[in-house]
């Protein structure tokens, strides 16, 4: 007799990119996944959890206890990790913040939750762009290592006309409506059904 299958509870960690901050549909690229993660049986749910100009050290310190509240003994328990560029801005060391990843990806496995890691996004400096690069490449072999999978959201953007054109033309350098739905299909694409065990829907 098969058992039966746990609902499922998706905690998403990350900065004011996991909000929907700039998108003036107010949708952000989660609400765009999770109406594209759609489920009777078994029942997802999500829970962002957006802190402004976070680091992977603030992650790494703060997830275990924010996420313990929204989990349960009795569901599927889930993390996305939702990567940015503030180690860059807070001086944080590239093994550092690859350390900061992989504790937070351990501890996880630890306690049984499985992980999904989105990398940070291209910014509108072009010199930071060649940092964020080295992170986002150091972020995905820690991922990588450990067989998890990883969305790539820096190299299919930094060079996309309609994504940069939304940064210069924003206040705060956020991705607007293109941006977060260009975000999104990276997420939705890169094994995000097959992480879930859930069948593929139309994109």
């Amino acid at each position: 007799m098969t058992d039966p299958l746990r609902n499922i509870r998706i905690v998403i960690i990350g900065d004011d990119l996991v909000s929907a901050g700039g998108d003036p549909k107010g949708m952000g690229w989660v609400g765009r996944v999770v109406a594209k993660t759609q489920s009777d049986y078994p029942k997802v749910d999500f829970y962002p959890l957006a802190t402004p100009e976070i680091s992977s050290a603030g992650m790494s310190e703060v997830w275990l206890e924010e996420a313990g509240r929204r989990f349960s003994a009795d569901t599927d328990n889930r993390l996305v990790i939702c990567l940015n560029a503030n180690d860059i801005n807070s001086g944080i060391s590239m093994s550092r913040s690859r350390l900061n990843l992989a504790n937070i990806l351990d501890t996880a496995a630890s306690k049984g939750v499985q992980c999904f890691v989105v990398s940070p996004i291209p910014s509108r400096n072009p010199q930071l762009n060649y940092d964020i690069e080295h992170l986002a490449a150091g972020f995905e072999d820690v991922a990588a290592r450990r067989s998890l999978p990883f969305v790539d959201a820096f190299r299919p953007l930094v060079d996309h006309q309609g994504f940069n054109d939304e940064l210069r033309n924003s206040n705060f350098g956020q991705p607007g409506q293109l941006g977060h739905g260009l975000i999104a299909w990276l997420v939705l694409n890169q094994g995000w059904y097959r992480w879930l065990g859930l069948p593929e829907q139309e994109i």
